[in-house]
């Protein structure tokens, strides 16, 4: 019988299928599992289910040893994972997309209306018990309809968000690496621009591209200051896509309107400055927090990681 090693809590359906076949030792820890910890739990290790606060490098994959034959990522991006380093040792890394598509653009689109609507901001001066009275000018915000969503990176998720948004009357330009299928883009009234155009059209600029050494820091103070000064960005895709220090000061300077962030440079810590700005909406990496996706995402990663034991075709290889 085969061994899996599950890096982090899952559901436990997931678990539970997995162990219906083969040996699995997974951490059922609250806290995230300690590097010497799973280092040592890996050790002959045939699979391993890999949760995106892991960083899965040569380092691990030596420690677990020549038998290992798939690492299976409960999550859609990888960059947790030195993927040259699996396909160097013949192991098959695996993820998870589809599955989180809708929740991730219901997140990003949340963010957009809190974002634009000052819909925080209202929330915390509640909270604080400070008084408060109707008024024509009292925390107004940007309406969406005529307005112009900009997507970066057009795949799953950006589509989803750019069908949202159409749902509100935006009109949608998108930058990505490939056109289209023209079907989605007449769907979508969706026209493909470069960045630079898009940041500057744009009246709320959405990322959704992966997170690469092609993409880090994509957005700085040369793209912000390109943007309008009454625009948005919001990002449900990766942090380091975002140089933060630049967005603190591009948002306390109103370079830009404001930002809705769900992904941070250095989970878990946040840019102190972004704390003390009213304009700018912070929430806890939850693209794909609900129980349907949360279970659908383990279940395709234990689909995958039994795929590859059993010398099949995973559903969603990365190499």
């Amino acid at each position: 019988m085969s061994r899996g090693v599950v890096t982090g809590r899952i559901p436990e359906t997931a678990i539970e299928k997995l162990r219906a076949e083969h040996d699995v030792d997974a951490w059922m820890g609250s806290e995230s599992i300690g590097r010497e910890e799973l280092l040592h739990r890996v050790a002959g290790a045939d699979a391993v289910v890999s949760l995106l606060t892991e960083r899965i490098d040569a380092e691990l994959l030596d420690a677990a040893g020549p038998q290992l034959k798939v690492v299976a990522n409960v999550a859609v991006g990888y960059d947790n994972i030195d993927v040259p380093a699996c396909t160097e040792r013949g192991i098959v890394a695996t993820n998870t997309p589809g599955v989180l598509t809708e929740a991730t653009a219901d997140i990003a689109m949340g963010l957009v209306l809190m974002a634009t609507r000052r819909l925080g901001e209202g929330e915390r001066l509640i909270r604080s018990g400070q008084a408060w009275k109707w008024g024509m000018f009292f925390l107004l915000g940007s309406s969406l309809q005529g307005k112009t969503l900009g997507v970066v990176g057009m795949g799953g998720i950006g589509q989803a968000t750019a069908r949202r948004a159409k749902a509100f009357g935006m009109d949608v330009v998108y930058q990505s690496r490939s056109e289209l299928d023209p079907a989605i883009a007449a769907e979508l009234g969706a026209r493909r621009v470069d960045l630079d155009e898009l940041l500057t059209v744009s009246d709320v600029v959405s990322l959704h591209c992966p997170y690469g050494p092609a993409t880090h820091h994509l957005i700085g103070a040369e793209q912000l200051a390109a943007m309008k000064n009454s625009a948005y960005l919001v990002n449900t895709a990766r942090g380091p896509i975002i140089d933060e220090a630049a967005l603190a000061s591009a948002l306390r300077d109103g370079v830009i309107a404001g930002a809705g962030l769900d992904v941070f440079e250095r989970e878990p810590r946040v840019h102190p400055e972004l704390l003390d700005l009213e304009n700018v909406v912070l929430v806890p990496h939850l693209g794909s927090a609900t129980v349907e996706t949360r279970t659908a995402m383990a279940m395709l990663a234990a689909d995958n990681a039994l795929a590859v034991l059993s010398g099949d075709q995973p559903p969603a290889p990365i190499n």
